[in-house]
């Protein structure tokens, strides 16, 4: 069940907000001597100012590389290249934009319940194998499902608060 809610979170970093971090472009790979590489194998990935982010590349000559990786990534950005730093300024996010956005994460946190509650239904399920077999009696399967219960809410508000994390810092200009 954590592993979902860290999935989320994971998931949740890919998604941009009005300022710049680097973990919006660091999921990017680049095309490295015939190899796909992570971004941040090839440079350093920076802030520069809160609404752009700075690529500094280890070689020169990976500039263009890296520019055309994210000029195709799903991003909408449009870096600009000075030399050997790559600036990439972010755009402020339109009204449409952040609600099509808030949209998006949250039918995420909807996908990272339903992994949640799945959990659930196998727990359950194993409970009630276990009773069969007389392995374990009934008493110790309600507790323990009710265990199951207490667990899943917790995951499931750990979830909800990073959605409304999420949305608040979606909604701020």
């Amino acid at each position: 069940m954590g592993k979902s809610v860290d999935a989320f979170k994971h998931d949740l970093t890919k998604i941009r907000t009005g300022r710049a971090h680097p973990s919006l472009i660091e999921h990017l790979t680049v095309s490295y001597y015939g190899s796909e590489t992570p971004i941040t194998q090839v440079a350093n990935v920076s802030i520069a100012d809160s609404r752009t982010l700075q690529v500094q590349p280890w070689e020169k000559d990976m500039v263009g590389a890296i520019e055309k990786a994210i000029m195709n990534s799903d991003l909408g950005l449009n870096p600009n290249s000075a030399g050997q730093v790559i600036r990439i300024p972010l755009p402020p996010l339109t009204e449409e934009r952040r609600k099509d956005l808030i949209k998006v994460v949250r039918g995420e946190a909807e996908g990272a319940k339903v992994a949640v509650r799945n959990i659930r239904r196998d727990a359950n399920s194993t409970l009630k194998d276990l009773v069969k077999e007389k392995e374990i009696s009934e008493d110790d399967e309600r507790r323990a499902q009710d265990e199951i219960q207490k667990l899943t809410d917790e995951h499931v508000a750990k979830i909800d608060s990073v959605l409304a994390e999420k949305e608040d810092e979606l909604m701020e200009i």
